[in-house]
């Protein structure tokens, strides 16, 4: 026999979803301690979880999966094949639809673009300070995308509005947000995304505490320092507007130990993990049962990735569907957002 926390690994469901399958009846265990409740799957189920996995993978209804695992284990081999072949249909139709919705959207884009008269910024030059600069940017660096179907999110969106600049990074499951202070700017808003690499060769150059000098010209930036420069051209694409993403309503804050966060989550190669939430935060062990406190789902590489800019970190709250914020007690100018995710899937 199997125990949940052997099934759960070695199907990649997690202890949490066995649970969740036990409860709706897909997958029952073979036996239940009657003394300690303790799940035991037989190991013919081990096939049934793999299969039921790969099923919720493909996004397969509930009720349909529990008439492939009904027919699997029968061994009914017409069934199956309807089953699947029809869901196949069903993931087409839904395609088409979200194909033709998506292009309508293209076409209204397009032509709000059409209709805007294109302006020529002038050139622009701010000084940072070095030290300043390189913290925001080393803030933020790890929240970059690496999809290429979106180009515009593998980089770093650099703001400027009066004497502050703000850099964000975002790849969808998670953004951050950083600031630094500049001075030789009073003019407009300036917005460009500049490209990873560029931004890695610009902290390169922030070795010291000697002013930096970025320069704006279009699409160019340039940074300079010491007699050091490097540039290049920023990302042709619009960011999202990370502060209409950001806007959120207050939550209770909680701090965290992150060294102790750190040292739970090592290991766990980017698996999903639940935090327990009360007037703390850890780590649920699999073998836990449901307790008191808030239970939030999360990648564990990417809170690994939050809570490596600092040891003094708070936690804030707003529910159990909204982004998770992470920022530091010290000051409210760099915080990071991570998107929750499911515990039963």
């Amino acid at each position: 026999m199997h125990s949940i926390g052997e099934m759960g690994r070695d199907s990649r469901l997690g202890v949490s979803a066995l649970r969740f399958y036990d409860r709706v009846g897909v997958l029952p265990p073979a036996r239940v301690d009657p003394a300690t409740g303790y799940r035991w799957y037989a190991p013919e189920q081990l096939d049934e979880a793999r299969l039921l996995a790969r099923l919720r993978q493909a996004g397969m209804p509930l009720a349909d999966i529990r008439l492939v695992l009904a027919a699997w284990s029968g061994g009914d081999t017409g069934l199956v094949p309807r089953l699947l072949d029809g869901h196949l249909r069903r993931l087409e139709r839904e395609l088409a639809d979200a194909r033709g919705a998506l292009s309508a959207v293209r076409a209204r884009l397009g032509h709000k673009e059409n209709t805007m008269t294109p302006t020529t910024a002038p050139t622009t030059r701010l000084t940072v300070p070095a030290t300043e600069f390189a913290a925001a940017l080393d803030s933020v660096r790890f929240a970059t995308g690496t999809d290429p179907e979106l180009p515009v999110l593998g980089g770093i969106h650099f703001d400027v509005e009066g004497a502050d600049l703000h850099v964000v990074a975002t790849d969808r499951y998670r953004m951050a947000v950083a600031r630094a202070s500049t001075t030789g700017h009073g003019g407009e808003r300036i917005r460009l995304t500049v490209p990873a690499p560029l931004v890695d060769a610009m902290r390169a150059l922030l070795t010291d505490d000697c002013p930096a000098v970025l320069t704006v010209d279009g699409d160019g930036i340039e940074l300079e320092t010491q007699g050091r420069r490097v540039a290049g051209r920023a990302l042709g694409e619009e960011f999202p507007d990370y502060r209409r993403l950001t806007r959120l309503p207050e939550g209770r804050r909680i701090p965290l130990d992150a060294p102790a966060l750190r040292k739970a989550l090592v290991g766990r190669d980017g698996a999903r993990c639940a935090l327990v939430l009360t007037d703390t935060v850890t780590v649920a062990d699999e073998a836990d049962e449901p307790g008191t406190g808030d239970l939030v789902g999360v990648d564990s590489a990417f809170l690994l990735d939050a809570l490596a800019v600092g040891d003094a970190m708070l936690l804030e709250y707003v529910g159990p569907k909204a982004p998770l914020v992470l920022l530091r007690p010290d000051t409210e100018d760099a915080y990071s957002l991570l998107m929750p995710c499911t515990l039963d899937a």
